[in-house]
């Protein structure tokens, strides 16, 4: 036992340069997170019945975190350089585990609402977590190098030599995104198999308790950044004008998107051209961020990335992706939970069912990005990223006429899948090559935030489609009286979901076609 043990413990410092034991702890933090990303997909129905609202509404939950994450993530990852990535880790993590809680407790929508958007400072982990690494492998190589004799350094095997950090970064990143998933599927199967046994809080309380844990794991297993100097840190040098703004024109265009959804496109009702005004302030709001941004000698998003004729073809690809594999996981959940007795579509699944379908998806994600290296070799890497946009387009576009049974969605969703994993592990690595050298890892930040943005637009216009009433397509079975007074989404506005995702995939494609030569070396 003790040989194994000590076996295991030689392999993790000669994989992960002496840090190993920081690396399990992190690897336990990337497991909630990918808990907290698998679980609540499964309950969306079942949430949506414990606040008495319709399914359409659930959309609003994903549209407003996916929001908040495209503001977080910038901003704390740039505080970590500057405080320490340890010390916003613990912050984050603090306020994600206050917003679990009070998901359990949330009396109301709007309350449910707030805190499950704050929930969603748990995206910045990983960046945090990939910052840490690095800065910690690059201090002890040095601090090797130093106490090192220069014949000795001469005279050493490489292939024996301690990894340096970016070998270190890469194998740490792989471990943390392979428990990501690991947590993603466990999360998915979990609240499947509690929702149908057990009452909705209890459900819900299973996430406090691991994202509880996750805390004690960061606070007594990780170590702070060498060399972080909170003491020496000036709010006066953070860009907070340029996130004012920014988080001043998403407010404004989240808030023209909910008006809307609460009193409808009719040109006679007010609400029309309130949405209409908030648009414009917001649209004025982002013109203002562009130009502050460009003015700041430290930006919190380097704006002129985007004009970079090698770079904003990724960007849009990234933003397009993010509508189907951001937006699309509430409508696919709450579609698989409606009953088709008493709507007449919907595959009337359990959350156990639900689960089981959302894991499937999750597992046709991870051989997508496995297979990428694979089909690069064999045909090219951009045609490997087109098969991938393809895939997603014509998994979509399957669920318009083969919808009706649980054999056809998991078809549906395995060929999605294998699509979205691909461009999950591509797209960032693309944005990287095609960057100038020393903005690579801006250039990466960015394809996650445009993604994230992509999928937050994307949630609260399908929340407004599947909340139209005009049940296009439904069978006639479905009597107007239950369609009335019902919970479910329209059976117009799923098909609104799935062609628009569609679509998007497809200008993915063509947009792929614009990214430089060098992007895919």
């Amino acid at each position: 036992m003790t040989t194994a043990s000590s076996r295991l413990r030689r392999r993790g410092a000669l994989l992960f340069g002496g840090l190993g034991s920081i690396v399990g702890f992190l690897a336990f933090v990337e497991f909630t997170s990918g808990v907290l990303q698998g679980y609540y997909t499964p309950l969306l129905t079942d949430l949506a019945r414990h606040l008495g609202v319709n399914d359409a509404d659930v959309n609003w939950l994903e549209g407003s975190q996916l929001m908040l994450s495209a503001l977080v993530v910038p901003a704390l990852s740039k505080l970590g350089d500057q405080v320490g990535h340890r010390m916003v880790l613990i912050w984050s993590t603090m306020v994600t585990l206050a917003a679990s809680i009070a998901l359990v407790i949330a009396p109301e929508f709007w309350i449910f609402l707030v805190a499950w958007a704050l929930q969603g400072f748990y995206v910045v982990w990983l960046p945090l977590e990939i910052a840490l690494i690095y800065v910690r492998a690059s201090a002890r190589t040095e601090d090797q190098q130093d106490q090192e004799d220069p014949d000795d350094r001469e005279d050493r095997d490489p292939a024996h030599g301690a990894p340096g950090p970016a070998a270190v970064t890469r194998r740490a990143a792989a471990l943390l995104v392979g428990a990501l998933e690991v947590g993603a599927i466990a999360g998915a199967l979990a609240a499947g198999a509690l929702v149908d046994t057990m009452d909705v809080q209890a459900v819900l309380a299973v996430p406090a308790i691991v994202v509880g844990l996750c805390l004690v794991a960061i606070i007594l297993g990780v170590e702070e950044t060498p060399g972080a100097s909170p003491a020496n840190f000036r709010m006066r040098d953070f860009d907070l004008s340029g996130l004012g703004w920014v988080t001043l024109a998403l407010l404004l265009i989240m808030g023209a998107l909910f008006v809307v959804r609460g009193t409808g496109l009719a040109p006679d009702r007010p609400g029309l051209w309130l949405s209409v005004l908030m648009l414009g302030a917001g649209a004025a709001a982002l013109w203002r961020f562009v130009a502050v941004e460009r003015a700041h000698p430290d930006p919190l998003i380097d704006v002129r990335m985007f004009t970079d004729p090698a770079l904003w073809p990724v960007f849009a690809t990234a933003g397009l992706f993010g509508v189907s594999v951001l937006g699309a996981q509430a409508p696919l959940s709450t579609f698989a939970r409606t009953d088709p007795a008493v709507y007449g579509y919907g595959l009337g699944t359990t959350g156990f069912q639900t689960s089981l379908i959302i894991g499937i998806y999750l597992i046709a994600m991870v051989a997508g990005a496995l297979l990428l290296p694979t089909v690069s070799r064999w045909a090219s890497p951009r045609l490997a990223l087109l098969f991938a946009t393809l895939a997603v387009a014509a998994g979509f576009a399957l669920f318009l006429p083969f919808h009706e049974t649980i054999g056809q969605v998991i078809t549906n969703m395995v060929v999605v899948g294998l699509g979205s994993g691909a461009l999950v592990a591509s797209l960032p690595a693309a944005a990287a090559a095609a960057a100038p050298r020393e903005q690579t890892g801006v250039a990466t930040g960015l394809t996650n935030s445009v993604k994230t943005l992509g999928g937050a637009v994307a949630s609260c216009v399908f929340g407004l489609a599947l909340a139209t009433t005009a049940f296009a397509g439904a069978p006639e079975a479905a009597s107007a009286e239950l369609i009335e007074g019902g919970t479910a989404g329209s059976f117009s506005g799923y098909l609104t979901v799935w062609i628009v995702c569609s679509l998007t995939a497809l200008a993915s494609a063509v947009l792929l076609l614009f990214v430089p030569k060098r992007a895919f070396a």
